[in-house]
């Protein structure tokens, strides 16, 4: 759960510091840094975390170089409608995608992998929708504000949420 609220904060700390810019900027390192500190604790690369820190850092990049914080508003829409897409297409096609992104952590059935695919890529869906309402309607403090106190605290709900199918779905390892 830190590593989700961390560079949230630093976003809305460097947004209200400085600007969305500075924001981006401390969100991305931030993020890099647990990443780092994931690899070492536990060997590991977390695919998911890894991906969506480097999504961001090149969307921080392009918007840097161009001056424009169009480009980090638009990435979580790029990003979320992309899992939306990734999810939803495997679920279609019978596959648990959400396994590839999260299978080190957890041990699940495959339906369980299957039904959480749905849900997220559902859930993304919506993330994504939201997400182009908010740049096209709010200023770049008033976009920062919606990523912090409308998507996060929305997206730790519907984690939430899905704790109940996840525990149902749990494989114990003498079960494997």
């Amino acid at each position: 759960m830190a590593a989700e609220i961390a560079p949230l904060a630093a976003l809305f700390i460097g947004n209200a510091i400085a600007d969305i810019f500075v924001g981006a900027q401390a969100a991305v390192v931030c993020a890099a840094i647990i990443i780092l500190y994931n690899r070492i604790a536990e060997r590991r690369w977390a695919a998911f975390a890894l991906f969506s820190v480097l999504v961001s850092a090149v969307f921080t990049a392009a918007a840097l170089l161009f001056g424009d914080s169009l480009f980090i508003k638009i990435q979580p829409s790029l990003f979320n409608g992309l899992f939306c897409l990734i999810l939803l297409g495997g679920w279609v096609r019978g596959q648990a995608v959400m396994k590839i992104f999260f299978g080190a952590q957890f041990s699940l059935t495959l339906e369980t992998w299957r039904t959480l695919s749905l849900r997220w890529g559902l859930f993304f869906g919506i993330l994504a929708l939201a997400n182009e309402g908010a740049w096209r309607l709010l200023d770049d403090d008033g976009w920062v504000t919606f990523k912090v106190m409308v998507v996060a605290p929305a997206t730790g709900l519907f984690m939430l949420a899905q704790l109940p199918a996840t525990l149902r779905g749990r494989i114990e390892p003498d079960q494997k």
